[in-house]
């Protein structure tokens, strides 16, 4: 096979494994609902049995077996009647957390790594086997907790789990779509919605707080904000259910993301001129129509290339890595 076919099949294969993402995360999203009827649990089951096909037929042995952990489990939801915990919901997002990644590096400008998706695979192991146990218990019915170790669930609304449920997955909507002023504006009056779902609950509304302010910084590119807000919101919000407040807080990763500083580079616009060059004229009008644009990078690796595939075609992004190959060829 020459390389043009055989990168057109690998850019098939990656636009398909990113729709079953897709059914995947919104079923995980609402996996209390979805146990309950048994196509849709069947629709993730095909997910990631589709995936898990066609990384066996490219060679990608890391996202066909990682697909295939995750095939498993969905085979024991359709065969068994389980009522599904924070722990279960936990434990399948950080499943799927590892296909996604392994997807996302597939797709960069510098491809899945060996040596990469081996670590990667490593680290996820022992989650997977927790899973697999966390699944056989439930089946079995030995899954309860102590009554000594429940706590009793903080004053919640009657409805907290599904409006909860369904903002996060307008959030992840708006997370898709394009980076614009109106629909940050969008997405923190979501962060509005949820303290209010909460109020008074002191741990919840401060972890709402800072994914606020991390929405809120325009220097922070979604696909670096999507993963690490949307599965946090999710998560606090079982754990709530569950009477663990006092576990709420958010994590060192959506910490930073609010702590960033504002970007000092960026797109023409009103807001980002200076005090003191307010004060001047205004500058001819054709000055600004051969400006560049511009985008904003996170300086986190990962985050940054995720960003860099949103914003250019195939053929900048060649060029691109090109030109950042050259650059670490050079002497400093």
């Amino acid at each position: 096979m020459d390389a043009g076919n055989q990168q057109r099949i690998l850019g098939y294969f990656i636009e398909e494994a990113k729709e079953h993402l897709d059914t995947l995360e919104k079923g995980l999203l609402d996996l209390r609902t979805v146990v309950q009827d048994p196509e849709r649990v069947n629709e993730m089951f095909r997910a990631a049995h589709s995936v898990k096909g066609g990384a066996a037929m490219l060679g990608f042995a890391s996202i066909q077996k990682t697909a295939h952990r995750l095939e498993d489990s969905f085979k024991i939801l359709k065969e068994n009647t389980i009522k599904v915990d924070q722990k279960l919901e936990t434990l399948f997002l950080q499943g799927y957390d590892t296909l996604k990644d392994l997807i996302e590096q597939l797709q960069g400008p510098f491809g899945l790594r060996e040596e990469d998706a081996q670590k990667k695979m490593q680290a996820a192991e022992p989650e997977f086997a927790k899973l697999q146990e966390y699944l056989n218990r439930l089946v079995s019915g030995t899954s309860a907790a102590p009554a000594s170790d429940r706590q009793k669930p903080e004053s919640l609304p009657a409805n907290f789990a599904p409006q909860v449920t369904e903002i996060l997955r307008q959030m992840l909507q708006l997370f898709k779509q394009a980076d614009t002023p109106a629909s940050r504006q969008q997405l923190q009056t979501m962060c509005k919605r949820l303290v209010q779902l909460g109020a008074g609950i002191k741990p919840w509304q401060g972890l709402i707080q800072v994914s606020y302010k991390a929405i809120a910084n325009p220097k922070n590119a979604y696909p670096a904000l999507a993963p690490i807000v949307i599965k946090e919101l999710k998560v606090a919000s079982d754990k709530l259910q569950h009477g663990k407040a006092s576990e709420l807080k958010p994590s060192p990763e959506l910490q930073k993301l609010a702590t960033a500083p504002a970007a000092t580079v960026s797109a023409p616009a009103p807001t980002a001129t200076p005090a003191k060059e307010k004060e001047k004229p205004a500058a001819a009008p054709q000055a600004t129509s051969t400006t560049p644009k511009q985008i904003t990078l996170p300086l986190e690796p990962k985050a940054a290339a995720k960003v860099l595939v949103k914003a250019f075609d195939k053929p900048q992004l060649v060029q691109l890595v090109k030109l950042l190959a050259q650059a670490t060829r050079s002497p400093s």
